[in-house]
């Protein structure tokens, strides 16, 4: 396999940074096709089960060109260069682009992607987003059964309930593994950097699965615990679609923190929820999806009886957490709206929150530091005792 010959972060760097050069490996060692999914809802254990390795499209380096004539400037940075990645070929290695819909911005993306890649089969899934009304679970079960339908007809195979169910236990499996650090870091093992972790489950979107969870089955099995020092302790909070840069992430360490728990897509979001793997494959994955939503709430989803204001309190209290950033995408709607909120609950606990704005042109870096420092800064200045994780 290819991470025979790295260690398994360096074969993980590698498909994290360079998703495309893994795919095109992938297929001439394989022969197998590759799909391309964006975030956060399409259940990828139907594609595994039709023998199709599915990729969560990242937003890469590359400056905007073409894209920025394509969709809005008020688009935010990762819909625009998903948009400059079609118009430039770099989506040229994928065989087929499937979607359940997320957010308004996306499927603005998902329009330019299925006029400029014509000719290969591209699906949008409409999941149902009203999340606890009486007929939720059946319209989410129709929407899981409409994907199991288009992708069996695309990679030609029958998407059997034991193929579907064997993806749902490879697929738990990563999650598990996955977890298991971040369970270890939220109650105080420093072993790993917010940006490794990151790294892992960048990769793991890309990866094959089995082939991932080999990787973490190592690095768990390597892992030694690293008590945390005395560094401020950081909630990072939002980004829904695409990653923070790397950078930043390294920034917030060098500031004098350390990122003790997150709510990032590229983090415990994505890894939060698993499947049933006693239930039908269909009414797990639909399961899967309602709960998700309870485990960490999202705001392009509507549900009376969840809050993501009481979710990220319960989270700060559990990992001991003294301060929460939050990483805001320019233009992330949904983000935007519910931020009062959030600073309203922060507040109203005496939780020092900072926002700060990102985008893909470029991210101001100094400037942040200032604030981050002064941040931090504050948080010390007569430092309370320890908060200790309660769970």
């Amino acid at each position: 396999m290819e991470h025979a010959a790295a260690s398994p972060l360096e074969a993980m760097t590698r498909a994290a940074e360079d998703p495309a050069g893994y795919v095109e490996q992938w297929k001439a060692r394989t022969g197998g096709r590759a799909i391309a999914v964006f975030p956060m809802n399409f259940p990828a254990e139907i594609a595994h089960a039709a023998g199709l390795l599915p990729v969560i499209v990242q937003e890469d380096r590359n400056p905007i060109t073409l894209g920025n004539n394509l969709l809005s400037e008020f688009n935010c940075g990762y819909s625009r260069n998903l948009a400059d990645q079609a118009a430039t070929g770099r989506l040229d290695v994928f065989d087929g682009f499937f979607m359940a819909d997320h957010c308004i911005q996306l499927i603005g993306a998902a329009d330019v992607i299925r006029e400029l890649t014509g000719g290969r089969r591209f699906y949008l899934g409409q999941l149902i987003s009203s999340m606890n009304d009486p007929w939720t679970p059946e319209q989410a079960r129709l929407t899981m059964t409409d994907f199991v339908a288009e992708l069996s007809s695309f990679a030609g195979v029958e998407i059997t309930d034991e193929r579907l169910r064997e993806s749902i236990k490879t697929y738990n499996r990563g999650r598990k593994l996955l977890r298991t650090l971040y369970e270890q870091r939220r109650s105080g093992d420093s072993r790993f950097t917010s940006g490794e972790l990151q790294t892992m489950v960048k990769s793991s979107m890309v990866m094959q699965r089995e082939e991932h969870n080999a990787l973490m089955e190592d690095l768990v099995a390597q892992s030694s615990a690293t008590p945390r020092d005395d560094r401020v302790r950081v909630h990072l909070s939002g980004h829904f679609c695409h990653a923070p840069k790397p950078e930043l992430l390294a920034l917030i360490e060098e500031s004098g923190g350390i990122v003790v728990d997150d709510d990032l897509f590229h983090g415990a979001r994505y890894i939060s929820t698993d499947a049933d793997e006693s239930a039908s494959p269909v009414d797990a994955l639909v399961g899967q999806y309602l709960e998700r939503n309870v485990n960490v709430p999202c705001p392009t989803r509507a549900q009376s009886d969840v809050d993501w204001d009481a979710y990220l309190l319960n989270a700060v209290h559990s990992s001991g957490a003294e301060v929460v950033i939050s990483l805001l995408v320019k233009y992330c709607e949904p983000h935007m709206l519910y931020l009062p909120e959030l600073r309203k609950a922060l507040e109203a606990e005496g939780i020092p929150h900072l926002l700060l704005e990102t985008e893909h042109e470029g991210i101001p870096l100094e400037t942040m530091r200032t604030r981050i420092e002064a941040m931090f800064e504050q948080a010390t200045r007569g430092r309370a005792p320890t908060r200790v994780p309660t769970a």
